[in-house]
């Protein structure tokens, strides 16, 4: 036999079979890596808390507030106005001297659909002063300890 170590007449091998204790090694190398805490390196900071900013009830003259009802109701300022209305309304603040900030702010149950066509309208008069507001009102702020 080849693999019985020495010689091939039957005599006992005198090495020392080193193939088990290599396992073992291996084993115990294997634990000794899984339960070393893994090293942190942080820093802790007390990082400022922020609070949502109060609303605002004053009006500007160079914006338009354009608000979603969950009725699906389109306000311009305030007021109740239809789709065409809504068109001819950007395309008047398109053409005047300095374009005034559009902002749209759909309320927390309107329908999507409704806003989708809403925001694709503004798409579409090239409005380029328009931001979502009110989003701050579905934040949740909470304090550190």
């Amino acid at each position: 036999m080849a693999m019985s170590g020495g010689k091939d007449d039957g005599s006992p091998m005198m090495d020392m079979n080193t193939t088990p204790l290599i396992d073992v090694m291996l084993v115990l190398l294997i634990m000794f890596i899984i339960t070393i805490p893994v090293a942190t390196h942080s820093v802790s900071v007390n990082l400022p808390v922020s609070t949502p900013p109060p609303p605002t009830t004053e009006v500007h003259p160079d914006k338009n507030k354009l608000v979603l009802t969950s009725q699906n109701i389109i306000l311009w300022n305030g007021t109740p106005v239809t789709y065409g209305n809504l068109v001819a309304l950007l395309k008047a603040t398109k053409a005047m001297p300095v374009e005034p900030e559009l902002q749209f702010q759909p309320e927390a149950y309107a329908n999507y659909e409704v806003a989708n066509q809403i925001i694709k309208i503004i798409s579409d008069s090239k409005s380029t002063k328009f931001g979502f507001v009110g989003n701050e009102n579905y934040a949740t702020f909470t304090k550190a300890p």
